[in-house]
Parts: structure tokens; C-alpha cells; sequence
């Protein structure tokens, strides 16, 4: 009697909903994951770790003496960069997160610019907002940039001290008031003559990262790095 031989669940499950690229909508074939071949070829790289006075370190003139600045992707309406921090942000889309905190980490750690940084630290959710969302994205962000570049993530010491509303649709001067005194320091002491590496998804005025600036200015020869997933282009 000739056996039947049966297709995997996962194959069978794929037959009747397949995956769809997180962009275009095209369902995805082969090792495609998340975006499709066209779509990652489209991928708008900033590729600011290697060149000082990049489009981060330019936005933060005058109002952060970072050491050095980047982010990986350069973010546009509309554009592919959008949907990976919209995937990560808000979508819970962990296998995401890791895959380009990962290339974001590596890209930092080949430049040689960030080789003295003694911790990693995301910008923080209030409670409130982690609990809703269930995850910090710019921890996750951190955690596999971690696994590449070797340092400690340190999540408890920079804090929200105040839940603010969503920084989406206002304009600098209302997301620089938003986030007034909204960070605060457990422990000065622990960042004491650290050289920190600053970690957000996005950065759009810069404000939340002017502000956690302002927070830890109390931290006696703290050096400060930052480093994002994308940053808004001009």
C-alpha cells in the first residue's frame, strides 16, 4: 500500500494564511521573514556610526555634548523604516527588535566610535505604559545590541518619574514641555565616571533625549553616547 505522506502543519497553515510582508502586503516565500526580497532591498540605511557630525549628533547640537551619535535607519512617512519601528513599537514584533538591534549593535561596534561606552541604557516607559504595551521597546533594542557589542544593560537606575501622553503629532515645543521633568536618577553614583550609551527607538526633535540629558546632568563626569533605531530626516 503506498503511504500518504503528509505536509507539516506549519506548510499546511501557510497554504491557507500565508505570511505577507509587513510592508507591501506581498506574501512572503522561501527565508523571507517579515519583508519581502523587494522591500529589504529598499531599506533606507543611515549608516551614521561611521561618519562624526551625522544627521543624530547634528540634531543634538547645543543641547546634548554627546560624545557620538547614530541611528540605523533613516525614518519618512511612509517609508520601510516606519514599518520596522511601527512592527517593534507597537506590534510586539520580538523577533524584529532583535534582528535590527543586533545590526545596530554591530554597526556601532564596527565603527570603533562607541568601543569605550561602559553600559547600555534604553530610554524608559513609566510603568504604566510598559504594563499596556507589555515590553520596553528600546529594552529589547538594547538586549540584542548587547549581545553584540558586550556591555551591561542597565535598566534600572534612569527612570520615569511621570507618565506623559503620546509624543506622536506634537510639534518640538509641545513635545519639548510633554516631557518636562520627566526623568529622574535612582543612583547617581553607580553612573559616576561612565561613559553611557543612551537608547531610544526613534528620534524625532530629540526631545526625549534632551530630557533624559537633563536628568542625568547631576552625575558627576558622566560622558553620554546615543544611539537610535532610526531618526527622522529632513
Amino acid at each position: 500500500m503506498q503511504r500518504l505522506h503528509f505536509k507539516p502543519l506549519h506548510e499546511l497553515l501557510q497554504l491557507i494564511f500565508p505570511d505577507v510582508c509587513c510592508h507591501c502586503g506581498e506574501p512572503l516565500v522561501g527565508d523571507e521573514r517579515h519583508l519581502c526580497t523587494h522591500c529589504l532591498a529598499q531599506i533606507p540605511w543611515a549608516r551614521h556610526a561611521f561618519f562624526p557630525g551625522n544627521e543624530v549628533e547634528q540634531r543634538l547640537v547645543g543641547r546634548i555634548p554627546c560624545q557620538a551619535g547614530a541611528a540605523l535607519l533613516l525614518f519618512r512617512q511612509g517609508n520601510i523604516a516606519q514599518t520596522i519601528v511601527h512592527q517593534i513599537k507597537y506590534e510586539g514584533n520580538l523577533a524584529m527588535a532583535k534582528q535590527y538591534g543586533r545590526l545596530l549593535g554591530a554597526e556601532l561596534q564596527s565603527s570603533g566610535r562607541f568601543s569605550d561606552i561602559d553600559c547600555l541604557v534604553p530610554v524608559p516607559l513609566h510603568r504604566r505604559r510598559k504594563r499596556q504595551r507589555g515590553y520596553n521597546q528600546s529594552e529589547l533594542l538594547c538586549e540584542a545590541m548587547a549581545e553584540i557589542m558586550h556591555r551591561p544593560v542597565v535598566t534600572d537606575n534612569l527612570y520615569r518619574q511621570r507618565y506623559t501622553d503620546t509624543q506622536t503629532h506634537k510639534d518640538r515645543q509641545a513635545r519639548m514641555d510633554n516631557m518636562k521633568e520627566v526623568f529622574a536618577v535612582r543612583h547617581p553614583e553607580y553612573f559616576e565616571n561612565k561613559h553611557i550609551l543612551l537608547v531610544d527607538d526613534i528620534i524625532t526633535t530629540g526631545a526625549t533625549t534632551e530630557n533624559c540629558y537633563h536628568a542625568l546632568c547631576a552625575v558627576p563626569n558622566l560622558r553620554i553616547s546615543i544611539a537610535s533605531l532610526a531618526v527622522t530626516s529632513s
